[in-house]
């Protein structure tokens, strides 16, 4: 009589080694136990010895022979054929270290998006697993294919290793944001709240600004810049129904997070759905980015009131302060526009502005 015990291995082993014991412990020969199953003698010599699998069909009739159940058998093939594809994966994913290390690893790990890797395969299958993809191929035609559209300083070439991990992080984030379906008129009203948080200090105000958007189908994350990136903003769509605006608070004032906030929300208001708006402060390499500077811009302080207050010629802490409460926004902002515009030096009335800092 076949011993009885529960097979569960934990390393390679061909189900016909176990097959081969069940048969040494019963005195059953393999001529015999075929004649028992009705398969050809041969089938039972190739499953012994690695060369044929355990189909359905024959761990039915084994289970019979044995009086043990089928889906030992079963269970016993399908582990050995996953353990085949592990070991070949796992040289495969060996082969492709380089690329992996040209992630951000060290700022992933502190961030604690990935755990420490233990070797290249491990990194590698890390890495995918933090892509939500099954190869390395996948994750070029996921994160770098797409139609991207970069609004880059040209002191920077951001990697596009570091840059797809810093999207992916927002795409996370995300995706635990319960959002209402996107609703146009909405999301400009949404604006209109969001203009009027502006004389708040930025930190106080976020998760109502995060609620607003919700509610009109737009997620809001901050994720810290990663190394090589160099980025401010992103906008894209997740689906038909759900935006997502990425800021990364890279300048560290309040007055560069709210543009880049209104920047990116001109992407989703004015542009297509297909494309990754990719954006770095101050540069304006096509329409798409004039335009949505232009939003941002025109939405913080209106063109016919900038432009009569630019016409004072003279800018003082006070004259500022007066026409950011007119306005009803925080006076960084007015400064950040001067600046911006060259009307005074970037290193003029800083102090109006807030700073920001991470945690």
């Amino acid at each position: 009589m076949a011993r009885l015990f529960s097979y569960q291995p934990d390393h390679l082993v061909p189900p016909g080694e176990v097959l081969s014991d069940y048969l040494a412990t019963s005195g059953m020969t393999k001529a015999e136990l075929a004649v028992r199953c009705g398969r050809p003698t041969k089938t039972i010599s190739e499953i012994i010895h690695g060369k044929a699998a355990i189909t359905a069909e024959t761990a039915i009739q084994l289970g019979r022979v044995f009086g043990r159940p089928a889906s030992l058998w079963q269970n016993l093939e399908a582990n050995y054929r996953l353990k085949l594809a592990e070991k070949d994966d796992h040289a495969s994913l060996s082969g492709h270290a380089a690329w992996a290390k040209k992630f951000p690893i060290k700022a992933l790990v502190e961030a604690g998006c990935l755990e420490e890797p233990t070797g290249d395969a491990d990194l590698v299958t890390k890495l995918l697993g933090f892509f939500g993809v099954g190869t390395v191929a996948g994750w070029q035609s996921s994160f770098v294919e797409p139609g991207v559209a970069f609004r880059r300083s040209p002191a920077f070439n951001a990697a596009p290793e570091a840059v797809s991990a810093w999207l992916r992080r927002g795409e996370l984030e995300a995706a635990t944001v319960k959002c209402r379906p996107f609703v146009r008129i909405k999301f400009r009203a949404a604006l209109s709240e969001a203009r009027a948080l502006t004389r708040s200090s930025f930190p106080d105000i976020l998760e109502e600004l995060r609620d607003t958007c919700a509610a009109s189908g737009v997620a809001l994350a901050l994720i810290p810049e990663l190394p090589k990136t160099h980025l401010s903003g992103a906008a894209r769509w997740l689906t038909k129904d759900k935006a997502l605006i990425q800021l990364s608070l890279r300048h560290k004032t309040s007055d560069h997070a709210w543009f880049s906030f209104f920047h990116e929300a001109g992407h989703i208001l004015l542009h297509g759905k297909k494309l990754i708006f990719i954006d770095e402060t101050g540069s304006e390499s096509n329409q798409t980015e004039v335009e949505a500077n232009e939003f941002a811009g025109d939405h913080l302080i209106p063109p016919t009131d900038y432009a009569r207050f630019r016409e004072q010629g003279f800018f003082s802490a006070l004259s500022i302060k007066r026409f950011s409460t007119q306005q009803g926004v925080h006076p960084g902002i007015v400064v950040g526009r001067l600046q911006h515009d060259k009307v005074i030096q970037h290193s003029q009335l800083n102090e109006l502005k807030e700073k920001l800092r991470w945690g």
